[in-house]
Order: structure tokens, then sequence, then C-alpha cells
């Protein structure tokens, strides 16, 4: 089968290829993929990867061969599911627990979106708990995590600040539901009772010197790899019983293995037209490299999609 692997010092470091089919274990369906999104986390990787190196999270596509176990769904199915290390291929071996069925008028291109960056979202409001009437703020909000969690805040009845550093990539993001948008994170200003951080260095400094009494903030990215700096009173002392919440979707999804309720939430939302996938690159996976250096050089706002054709 074709694969698109790690192939450092390529463009976009990554080559499509000839490689093995997968041999699924007994809890695992077999996947005919069709699309897949890209997201900054495993794009980043692929530099320092070893040549050949199969990798993609995101994957959408048919049931090829259902689970030995008998679990999940049957041949022929059209899912949507979430790989560790094996979705940008024709074929991948995906876990049952994490895989969901797609509802009619979903698409291919819009459920590749939600693994990784919907359930992402989904899961830090879910740590936050209820937001009905309170102040979210969404950092790196023109990213896919954060169009994803604008829309869910608001959903719940949150007042959402969204925050990014390019008006151009902002764009969309007020129709989303962002009832205020600005460029940067100060470390002073009015309090957040929760606050979904995908930004790391400076801004989450300045989100752990934003938070309200008794909020939250979940960081679950570094996109800025500068270390983290805050005056230490100014959270314990300024904002008692606030919490800091270190999140990682496969570490999470270990813990609790609720991939498929998660991705079934968000295709229903999807359904009835009440979540944007946002979408803002699609093509074909023979275009991998262009559409990698777009996401890494921040061109995107939001997601994006290839088609495995």
């Amino acid at each position: 089968m074709l694969a698109l692997t790690a192939s450092p010092g390529a463009r976009g470091n990554v080559e499509l290829r000839e490689v093995p089919e997968p041999d699924p274990l007994s809890g695992q369906a077999l996947v005919r993929v069709s699309a897949f999104s890209l997201n900054r986390g495993e794009t980043r990787r692929l530099a320092d990867m070893s040549d050949g190196e199969l990798t993609g999270w995101d994957v959408a596509g048919v049931v090829e061969r259902a689970a030995a176990d008998g679990s999940g769904p049957q041949r022929g199915t059209r899912v949507v599911g979430l790989s560790q290390s094996r979705g940008w291929a024709q074929l991948a071996a995906i876990d049952t627990h994490v895989l969901a069925l797609l509802p009619e008028g979903v698409s291919d291109a819009q459920a590749a979106t939600l693994p990784v960056a919907g359930m992402t979202a989904l899961k830090a409001l879910d740590i936050i708990g209820v937001v009905l009437a309170r102040r979210v703020l969404v950092t790196g909000a023109s990213g896919g995590v954060g169009r994803f969690a604008v829309q869910l805040a608001k959903m719940a009845g949150a007042h959402v600040t969204a925050v990014s550093a390019s008006p151009e990539r902002a764009r969309g993001l007020v129709e989303l539901g962002a009832d205020a948008v600005v460029g940067e994170l100060e470390p002073q200003g009015p309090e957040f009772d929760a606050i979904v951080e995908g930004v790391g260095g400076a801004t989450l400094g300045a989100a752990v010197q934003r938070v309200a009494r008794f909020g939250a903030i979940v960081s679950f990215a570094s996109s800025d790899p500068d270390p983290v700096e805050f005056p230490t009173r100014s959270f314990f002392g300024r904002a008692p019983g606030a919490r800091l919440h270190g999140f990682y979707l496969f570490g999470m999804l270990e813990r609790e293995p609720t991939g498929s309720q998660d991705l079934a939430r968000l295709l229903a939302l999807v359904a009835d037209g009440r979540l944007e996938c946002s979408i803002d690159r699609e093509g074909s996976w023979r275009e991998a490299p262009a559409a990698i250096e777009a996401l890494l050089e921040r061109r995107i706002a939001g997601k994006a999609v290839l088609r495995v054709d």
C-alpha cells in the first residue's frame, strides 16, 4: 500500500512510498482511509523522525475488515477514528474504542478534522466543567483546537474571548461565537473563569495571572517553546483554588477510553449544523508537502484536510 512517511530533508519532511499493509490486533478494525487532517504536533516532529517512519493521527474512511474480537463497526461502515502513528496511509489499523460511525450528511473531510482537534477542545471543556454565564478565554483560537473550543464554549453559554496573534487567521472567529477577539494576552486585565490554553511560553505565563479564583486553565500544547514564567503569588495568592491542568489527548484516552463516545458527540453536532469544522485547505495527499509547510508557517486558519486518492 501507499503511505506518507517521514523523510527528513525532503520538502515538508514527507514522502509518498510503498509500505507493508498493517496487521490489525484483535481489537482493531482495518480502515481504508479516504481522508485525514493535519495537526501541528505530528507535522512538527517529522524532521526528527527516522526516514520511512509512519505517522498520522486523524483518519476517516470505510471499515475494510471488522475487528477480530467482534467489537466496533462492521465491514463497509463509514467511520472516523484516531491512530497513534499510522493514519497517513491507504489502510490503517484503528482501535475500536476510538472509532465512531459517520452520520448521514457528514463528509469524510469534516469527520477527519474531529479526532485530535475536536476531542481536545471537547475534553478540555469537560475538565473545566460548567461554563454557563462564565468568562472563557481561548488562546491560539485561530487554530483547529481553538476554533472548536470557541464554538463549544459558546454553545455551553459562556462569554468567549479569543486570542489570535494574526488578524488574517482570526477571520471568522466572531461568526463562530467569540464575543471578543484580542491579538495578545497581557498579564494584567480582566480575569477569566476558564482558559483553554494552546500556546505555552509567555502566553501560558500570562494566563496564570489572568485566571479567576477557583478557575481552571487547561494547557494542551506549546507552539511557543520558551520557558513559562510568572510571579508565583499571582497564582496562589490572587487566585486561590485555581487549577492548572496538563492535557495530552492520547494519555487521557488511555486512562478513560471514551474516544468513540466523544467522537459521536462531536459528529452529532456537525450533522445538526451546529459545529463548523473550519476547513481552510483541502486537497490530495500528493500535495502534502505544501500543505504541511503552510500549516507550520501559520498560513492556515483552522484545519487542513488531505484526501487519499
